[in-house]
């Protein structure tokens, strides 16, 4: 394992401001959020990401964390490790999903790792280890294909093994929710729990469950997120490589690609910036755009598709022996219905609902996540 930090080239960071100086705009008519996003948000959001936003300021954010990089099954792995103060604190591994970075968690980790120096009780401290997935980021680009759920869990219970922890919890969300389900299966001796704020529940396939308003509710908003907001997986889970060039040819449209779904999937109002600030998504833009890893990452739709909830069909999960916690944000894209979690999950030890946040919840509400993450723990740790 190698220390690591973020030093982009100054050409780097000049070659994206002359690009978005000459952006190519399309010519569209005022349609709102409706049909993705609106022109003149994202001609002042790009001026701003050229003329206003410090990466600088950025990086020496990610740099204040200890990174390394390592070599895996072939891969690079970045991860944050961030050891607590406290000796008994219990090890966690937390994965991001898309469009996502380990950025996401940069508000959590003092108060996860440090609880004391946050009001908080030592006895809630943790190790944390925050990768980026294979193919993100900086783990990118991979050099082959193959990265799918087992593959990436079966990297995290290495890295684990290399840094010592022997039991330790599996935290995600997004992708991160189901690699994380697949390190509880493939590293089951040594997971002691498993959080996640990410579950796709769905009924029967035979029509037995009889379901409430609410839970027809809940299942027309994952319908919604089929028939509307699941544009960006249908294309990378069939044709990775062509939207590739785009995304990794145009800052403007890696920026859209990715500010669209802050606005579609987070707690947002009117604009993205009322669910999480525009500086945080910048750097998760930039993270794509200097790494040049918008095309890797859409891989792993593709290595995936078998997984994703692409249509309404039924979904059964293989069973899993750890206790399992799962934090519900009302904005989020999936709102799983609890009785089918229970149905699925003999195990469920921990269910939170919250009255805010969305898909991003540790960018969204640091403090909920942080306090979610505790309580479970404090189950787990009995």
């Amino acid at each position: 394992m190698e220390r690591f930090r973020v030093e982009i080239p100054q050409e780097d960071v000049a070659d994206l401001r002359r690009r978005l100086s000459g952006t190519r705009w399309p010519a569209l008519f005022d349609a709102g959020w409706d049909r993705g996003v609106p022109t003149d948000y994202l001609r002042e959001l790009a001026a701003y990401w050229r003329d206003e936003f410090d990466w600088r300021a950025a990086e020496r954010r990610i740099n204040a964390v200890p990174q390394f990089v390592t070599t895996i099954d072939g891969a690079t792995v970045h991860f944050l490790h961030v050891r607590s103060p406290h000796p008994d604190a219990v090890p966690m591994i937390v994965t991001h999903g898309w469009p996502g970075s380990v950025t996401e968690f940069l508000d959590v980790i003092g108060p996860l790792t440090d609880p004391v120096a946050h009001g908080g009780d030592a006895a809630d401290a943790f190790h944390l280890v925050i990768p980026s997935m294979p193919g993100f980021g900086f783990s990118g680009p991979l050099p082959a294909p193959g990265w799918n759920n087992l593959r990436v869990a079966r990297a995290w219970a290495e890295l684990m093994r290399r840094l010592g922890y022997e039991r330790y919890i599996a935290q995600g969300g997004d992708f991160g929710a189901g690699i994380s389900y697949a390190l509880a299966q493939v590293d089951a001796d040594h997971v002691l729990g498993l959080h996640l704020n990410t579950l796709v529940t769905t009924p029967a396939a035979d029509g037995s469950d009889a379901l409430d308003d609410e839970d027809r509710w809940r299942l027309a908003r994952s319908k919604r997120f089929l028939d509307v907001l699941a544009g960006s997986m249908k294309l990378q889970a069939t044709r990775p490589h062509t939207v590739a060039y785009a995304l990794t040819d145009s800052p403007v449209g890696q920026l859209a690609w990715i500010v669209e779904k802050f606005k579609d999937w987070a707690d947002t109002g009117k604009a993205p910036e009322d669910a999480v600030d525009r500086d945080k998504i910048l750097t998760i833009a930039s993270i794509f755009w200097f790494t040049g890893t918008a095309g890797s990452s859409a891989q792993f739709y593709y290595e995936t598709v078998d997984y994703l909830p692409i249509s309404t069909s039924t979904i059964r999960y293989a069973p899993i022996r750890q206790p399992l916690g799962v934090a519900v944000f009302p904005e989020g894209v999936f709102l799983p219905i609890r009785r089918f979690v229970e149905r699925d999950f003999p195990t469920l030890a921990h269910w939170s609902e919250f009255d805010r946040g969305g898909h991003f919840a540790a960018l969204e509400e640091p403090d909920l996540f942080v306090g979610d993450v505790r309580e479970f723990a404090r189950i787990v740790r009995g």
